[in-house]
């Protein structure tokens, strides 16, 4: 008995080292890949701030969007589809540098239609249509909370590399390619800070993001 004693404490204090070992360097592993993760996630959004009508990223470019409003096709006859795609081929085919398109959707606003609600509501004596008016209210808000009413939005984006005053040849770029739109009597705006922050909340937050079929 006496040897073996000694030869067992041994094999229980390997057996209790390694597992120790193995344990700390599986902790370290999973340290890593959360720095990892973060470190990814940060870079994918690669936002340093949002002045003005101007993003600015961590890697020196400064970006700015115009927002394209949408229009109805489907009130147009087909001469005037092949007008519209005519002046904006040639409008469009002029331009040298990169840009980006960019189409996202977003619930509906329906806050202009329940404040119309609101004041006909408020105003009307009759009880059958106030029943009808807070019925539809009902109904709108539903639709507005499952976010099952969506709107398609456009957006071009341009950019530069970030140096002093570049931001006003930014700006005529963006007010020249506006006007190409305009050309074809589509209108198109330069967005401000306000919509650049829910752009960014649209394209990169999941909470804000509406799954299509």
């Amino acid at each position: 008995m006496g040897p073996i004693v000694p030869i067992i404490m041994i094999l229980l204090c390997l057996l209790g080292g390694g597992g120790a070992f193995f344990y700390m360097k599986k902790s370290n592993n999973k340290v890593d890949v959360k720095t990892q993760q973060q470190m990814t996630a940060q870079e994918f959004v690669n936002v340093k701030d949002i002045h003005d009508r101007f993003l600015y990223t961590r890697d020196g470019q400064v970006i700015a969007y115009m927002k394209i409003n949408p229009i109805s096709i489907d009130l147009f006859s087909d001469m005037e589809k092949e007008q519209i795609c005519r002046v904006l081929t040639a409008e469009l085919s002029s331009i040298q540098k990169p840009f980006k398109f960019l189409a996202v959707s977003r619930p509906v606003d329906i806050t202009p239609l329940v404040n119309e609600y609101t004041a006909l509501l408020s105003e009307t004596t009759d009880q059958r249509q106030k029943e009808l008016l807070r019925n539809e209210m009902m109904v709108m808000s539903n639709y507005a909370v499952s976010g099952e009413v969506v709107e398609r939005q456009f957006y071009i984006m341009l950019w530069t590399r970030f140096r002093a005053g570049i931001e006003q040849d930014l700006l005529k770029e963006c007010r020249e390619f506006c006007h190409k739109f305009e050309s074809a009597n589509i209108g198109c705006e330069i967005i401000s800070e306000h919509e650049i922050v829910r752009l960014c909340n649209l394209v990169n937050n999941p909470a804000y993001t509406h799954l299509e079929e």
